[in-house]
């Protein structure tokens, strides 16, 4: 079977809100630790209608991975620098995809003079984030209840040599 990695389109949105709910419910055990409560509030906004205007913003870029004709993995990265969405189905995870979407992302950001990216992992998603090279700089609490790492990396190898004093994980200096 082969993956293609294509732009997300409001006729995505029921398939994608499935990766989205199953991957928080199905791999992120360890992050929301099967608390209900905690659970409502990060499945809260993940409705079909909610992705499709995500996906329709002109101020993200979002991404879906299709195996088989199937939706298996979406992304979201904003205009400020965040990506905001990876997510897998459970079946999809440690077969490339989730490099795949991230590898997009970035030359998207790339493409939009992007310096950096960053991101709030789970604890559940930190080492794959780490393997891509990702720096974990502090925990922040979601509003959901849920303790996340705030990642960032840089995305211009030369920036970090050629200005030590500039900040590293900021999208200012961007073009």
């Amino acid at each position: 079977m082969s993956l293609e990695i294509r732009i997300a389109t409001s006729t995505d949105a029921f398939e994608a809100c499935n990766v989205l709910r199953r991957s928080i419910t199905e791999c992120c055990s360890l992050d929301h630790k099967d608390d209900p409560a905690i659970l409502d509030a990060w499945l809260g906004n993940k409705t079909p209608q909610m992705v499709a205007s995500w996906f329709a913003s002109a101020t993200n870029f979002s991404l879906v991975a299709v195996e088989a004709g199937e939706v298996v993995g979406v992304a979201l990265l904003t205009r400020a620098g965040k990506l905001a969405l990876c997510y897998l189905l459970p079946e999809a995870r440690r077969h490339g995809v989730g490099r795949a979407l991230l590898a997009r992302i970035e030359a998207q950001a790339r493409e939009w003079g992007m310096k950096a990216l960053q991101l709030h992992s789970t604890a559940t998603a930190q080492g794959f984030y780490a393997a891509q090279g990702y720096i974990a700089s502090g925990n922040v609490k979601s509003p959901y209840g849920v303790e996340t790492v705030f990642c960032w990396k840089q995305l211009d190898a030369d920036a970090a040599s050629t200005d030590p004093k500039r900040k590293r994980f900021c999208n200012c200096n961007s073009a």
